[in-house]
C-alpha cells in the first residue's frame, strides 16, 4: 500500500471514529430523579415518581433514578447505560448503591444500571425479571407510568432486603450523651443514698449501675469505660 493510501485510510478511519462519537446520543445533565426526554409522563406522574424516590433515599440512602430518552441509536443501549452510570454517579460514594432505570421508547427497549454495592440484591438475573415481568407488561398496554411506577417500587422492595449501612442523617453522637446523663443520673443517686445511709460507697454502685445499663444500651467505646471507671472510684471513695 502507497504512503498516500495508507494516509487515506488512517484518515478515513479517524473521520468514522469522530462521526461515531459525534452520533452518540448525549447524556443529560442529572438535575432530578426522573428526567424524561420525550415527554411521555406529565407533571404530576413526574411529581409523584419524585416524591416516593425522594422518601425512600431519605429512608433507606440508596438512590434509584429514572431516565426516559427516545433512541439511544446507534449505540446500544448497554453502552449507553454505562455512559450514563459513569457520569450520574448515582448512589453513595463507595457503597455505591444506586439504580438507574432507563427506558429508550421509541427501541422499545430498557436496562437496569445497577451498583455494585446493590448487585447481591439485584443481580442480572433479578434485573432482568423486574423488566420482563413487572415494566414490560405496562409497557405492551402503553402505560409508562404504571410500569414505570411498579418497577420502582419492585427496585424498593428489593433494596430493602440488602443489609445497608444507614442514611448518614441519622448518625451522630446522641449515644453518647445519653451515656453521660445516665452516668450523671448515677452520681446523683448514689449522693442522695450516701446522704440518707451514710454509706458513701452507695453512689459508687449506684454510678456503676447506670453505668452498665448504658453499656447494655448503647455498647462501649474506650472514652465512655474510662467514664465509668473515673465515676465509680470518685464516688465510692468520697
Amino acid at each position: 500500500m502507497s504512503r498516500l493510501a495508507r494516509t487515506f485510510a488512517s484518515g478515513f478511519f479517524l473521520l468514522l471514529c469522530a462521526l461515531s462519537a459525534w452520533a452518540q446520543v448525549a447524556v443529560p445533565e442529572l438535575s432530578r430523579r426522573v428526567t424524561d426526554l420525550t415527554g411521555t409522563l406529565d407533571a404530576g406522574q413526574v411529581a409523584a415518581l419524585e416524591g416516593k424516590l425522594a422518601a425512600f433515599e431519605a429512608q433507606k440512602g440508596s438512590q434509584i433514578a429514572v431516565l426516559i430518552v427516545p433512541t439511544t441509536q446507534p449505540e446500544d443501549i448497554a453502552q449507553f447505560g454505562i455512559r450514563v452510570a459513569e457520569q450520574w454517579k448515582i448512589g453513595r460514594k463507595k457503597i455505591d448503591d444506586g439504580v438507574i432505570l432507563i427506558v429508550a421508547k421509541d427501541d422499545r427497549k430498557l436496562r437496569l444500571e445497577v451498583g455494585y454495592g446493590l448487585e447481591g440484591a439485584i443481580p442480572d438475573a433479578i434485573a432482568k425479571r423486574v423488566i420482563a415481568e413487572t415494566i414490560t407488561p405496562y409497557f405492551k398496554v402503553d402505560d409508562y407510568y404504571g410500569g414505570i411506577d411498579a418497577g420502582v417500587q419492585q427496585l424498593m422492595r428489593l433494596i430493602e432486603g440488602e443489609p445497608l449501612p444507614a442514611p448518614s442523617a441519622s448518625a451522630g453522637g446522641g449515644g453518647d450523651g445519653l451515656f453521660v446523663i445516665l452516668i450523671v443520673g448515677g452520681i446523683v443517686t448514689g449522693w442522695l443514698l450516701s446522704m440518707l445511709m451514710s454509706r458513701p460507697a452507695a453512689g459508687g454502685i449506684a454510678a456503676l449501675g447506670s453505668g452498665v445499663v448504658g453499656v447494655l444500651l448503647l455498647g462501649l467505646t474506650p472514652v465512655l469505660l474510662f467514664i465509668a471507671v473515673f465515676v465509680f472510684v470518685g464516688v465510692a471513695t468520697g
